[in-house]
């Protein structure tokens, strides 16, 4: 082990005289860790892996729900993982604190889409680290935008993501009507949802519809995480691909709320356990509601 170490140094060494990095990684340039990884090794983008001809089959992840409150935003996800008619997982984690004040759900192909969020959010801490503040509001949805464009050709291979923000913006003027949700196309159109709430995923339209009767602006955030669950279990029940509450696996769905005070913030299993078991509970005693 000593001497393949060696050799790998002495090759390094070679290669870069004087030095143990390649000369761009002591470069000054862009604060995009994006634009770095696209000018030094663009391979490592999601969209920058050649992907065999052809339509690709891989599982696919649905349903995310987005809702105000006042005081804040949250994100809701189901746990369910599909790969045609078959259930590729059942666990499957769909939503991800990106910083402080951001979170993303993620709905269309899982793998491609756990990568670009992941890389979204070192973009968001890099930036913060080279500049000394965190982007805009504006700022962290636009570079999610720019982010989705260069998976563009993977996407014509069926290898799309449709991601949902939600963020909590520190410089609005009314901190009660401080949360916001943006939406996305798989082309990198970005679409704020001045309504308050909104859904991506197969199952969206029934989540929608759902949330289109419970919503209420000026709801805390329990009774926003309630109808957020309820709304997914409206999708679960009318779309195979949304998974409801599985009880028996103790497999319930993901939460996370932003605020002014706590940040972005995911929800404990025991308090996710607790609205699902609620939810499941009143539906048992009102089937056809």
């Amino acid at each position: 082990m000593r001497t393949e170490t060696m050799s790998l140094m002495d090759q390094s060494s070679a290669q870069f005289p004087g030095q143990a990095l390649p000369a761009a990684y002591l470069t000054p340039g862009s604060s995009s860790f994006t634009d770095f990884l696209r000018e030094t090794t663009p391979e490592l983008l999601p969209g920058g892996r050649k992907a065999p001809e052809g339509t690709v089959q891989a599982p696919h992840g649905t349903t995310i729900v987005a809702v105000t409150f006042r005081g804040g935003v949250l994100l809701a996800g189901d746990r369910r993982a599909t790969m045609g008619n078959v259930i590729a997982q059942r666990d499957m984690e769909k939503l991800f604190v990106t910083d402080a004040y951001s979170a993303v759900g993620i709905a269309g192909t899982a793998g491609v889409a756990q990568e670009l969020v992941k890389l979204y959010a070192v973009e968001l801490e890099h930036y913060e680290k080279l500049e000394g503040i965190s982007l805009s509001l504006d700022g962290k949805s636009n570079k999610l935008a720019t982010m989705l464009r260069g998976n563009l050709s993977a996407a014509m291979q069926g290898l799309a993501v449709v991601p949902l923000f939600a963020g909590y913006d520190t410089d609005a003027d009314d901190p009660d009507r401080a949360g916001r949700i943006v939406s996305y196309d798989v082309v990198g159109g970005r679409y704020n949802e001045a309504g308050g709430y909104h859904a991506v995923g197969s199952g969206s339209q029934f989540a929608k519809s759902a949330l289109k009767k419970r919503f209420d602006p000026d709801a805390d955030r329990d009774t926003a995480a309630r109808a957020a669950v309820e709304a997914l279990y409206d999708a679960a029940d009318d779309d195979s691909a949304t998974g409801g509450p599985d009880v028996s696996r103790r497999i319930y769905p993901s939460v996370i709320t932003i605020t002014a005070a706590d940040g972005a913030v995911r929800l404990t299993e025991e308090q996710t356990s607790e609205i699902a078991t609620a939810v499941v509970s009143g539906r048992m005693e009102n089937p056809g509601g």
